[in-house]
């Protein structure tokens, strides 16, 4: 088999600017570089010096397309150094304001980044010709999501309605009410979704992953949990720092994370979450992942669209049922004073575990921050996917080869910014 060297220039539906590169020697997919060439953003020096109240308001700019993860991982950090907990409503609150995320993100995954692979489309604007009440059905079950964030968050984009403590507003109970019916009918639509999904031709691809995730004893993971592993990790978000550690790679300029002393990559995600806490996900969710044939675990990561049609689903039904047992508040949120210390928090975005640490003084004035998103933790694992899945697939010409590596990659749904561009992909095969 000739060696072969396979450069996409553009490969779309994936949000940010990247690269991939895959060399392939002796039949054999000998290198695999997931390149990240947009600049530096530099997030958290533009933290050092801010008031800690600023926070929310600032990582809320990483993402457009998931700002609640880092609003929540933030506020959560910083409530652990100042040693308040928010419970009650407030809390039932994060998690409702978490599920419209989840809504959004995970739907504009499915409809329009992804599910194009499965039915042959260069994307979703064409694939809506033939496909039309599908993409209709997606576009409005997002559109619940989004209205979630903007009666919780004050907006859409960027919320601006989360504070440390809680939030500046909580909503009446009546202004809930058409919240639900919208998302009785989204219920529906996401179980639609999950079937839908299901039927897809799905290449037979497994690995023995290290998943990683937050876990909670009651609920499936969004705001809280320890960092568990399948491997025997159990820690809290504190310990983070001494159990994974972040290095530089000369073509990426995310840093990439691993487990420390050998450990190596590991998945964090839907699929992590799905494997490690289904007992947590609701009954309808649970029995929709039986019915459309996931069962309790998955390793095929080109099925990872249906687990995040199942938690689409799960997020549907989480909202109603906060919705239906909300009681308001008697204050919008918990009044906190500052005080010198470290906090650490960890919250799952869509794409996976987020983790924040922050040091302030006694002023309030953050003096260090560490953020490490999702798409970074997962860098390292998805480069090792396209060294094992690809050479499954050498024997297509280079565009579907090209093909089948474009899809590997948007299996992670990678955020590599906060704006939805293209990614480069070359494979040289010598």
């Amino acid at each position: 088999m000739p060696s072969r060297t396979i450069k996409v220039d553009l490969l779309a539906r994936v949000e940010g600017e990247g690269a991939l590169k895959i060399v392939v020697r002796d039949g054999k997919v000998r290198r695999a570089e997931f390149n990240i060439f947009e600049p530096p953003r530099f997030f958290e020096a533009f933290l050092r010096g801010r008031h800690y109240t600023e926070t929310p308001d600032i990582v809320a700019r990483i993402c457009g397309i998931c700002p609640v993860a880092y609003q929540m991982s933030a506020v959560h950090a910083l409530e652990n150094l100042l040693g308040i907990a928010v419970d009650g409503p407030l809390r039932e609150l994060r998690r409702l304001l978490y599920c419209g995320e989840w809504i959004e993100s995970h739907v504009l995954h499915i409809y329009m980044l992804h599910a194009p692979d499965f039915l042959g489309y260069d994307g979703g604007v064409q694939m809506a010709r033939d496909h039309g009440e599908a993409v209709r059905r997606g576009l409005r079950l997002k559109k619940v999501g989004n209205e979630i964030l903007q009666l919780l968050g004050g907006r859409e984009i960027h919320p601006v309605n989360v504070r440390v403590g809680g939030f500046h507003r909580a909503p009446r109970k009546r202004e809930l009410a058409p919240l639900a019916e919208k998302l009785k009918w989204a219920r529906e639509a996401a179980l639609e979704t999950s079937r839908w999904v299901a039927a897809f031709d799905f290449p037979q691809r497994e690995r023995d992953y290290t998943f990683v995730t937050l876990k909670h004893a009651a609920e499936y993971p969004f705001n809280e949990g320890r960092i568990v592993s399948n491997r025997g990790l159990d820690i809290p978000a504190a310990d983070y720092d001494a159990h994974f550690e972040e290095s530089h790679v000369a073509h990426s300029t995310a840093l990439h994370s691993h487990l420390r002393n050998g450990g190596g990559a590991y998945l964090t995600g839907p699929l992590a979450r799905f494997n490690m806490c289904f007992a947590q996900l609701s009954p309808l969710a649970q029995a929709t992942a039986r019915e459309i044939g996931l069962g309790e675990s998955c390793r095929n990561p080109y099925r990872s669209i249906m687990v995040r049609a199942i938690e689409a689903l799960y997020a549907c039904d989480e909202a109603l049922r906060i919705i239906e047992n909300y009681e308001e508040p008697e204050k919008p949120h918990i009044d906190v004073a500052p005080r010198a210390g470290v906090g650490y928090a960890a919250t799952e975005a869509p794409r996976g575990m987020l983790y924040h640490r922050y040091r302030i003084d006694e002023e309030g004035t953050i003096a260090d921050a560490q953020i490490v998103p999702p798409t970074s933790q997962n860098q390292a694992c998805l480069e090792e996917d396209l060294i094992d899945f690809i050479g499954g697939f050498l024997d297509l010409p280079d565009k579907d080869l090209q093909y089948r590596a474009e899809q590997t990659v948007r299996n992670y749904d990678p955020c590599i910014s906060c704006a939805t561009h293209f990614l480069k992909l070359e494979i040289d095969r010598g």
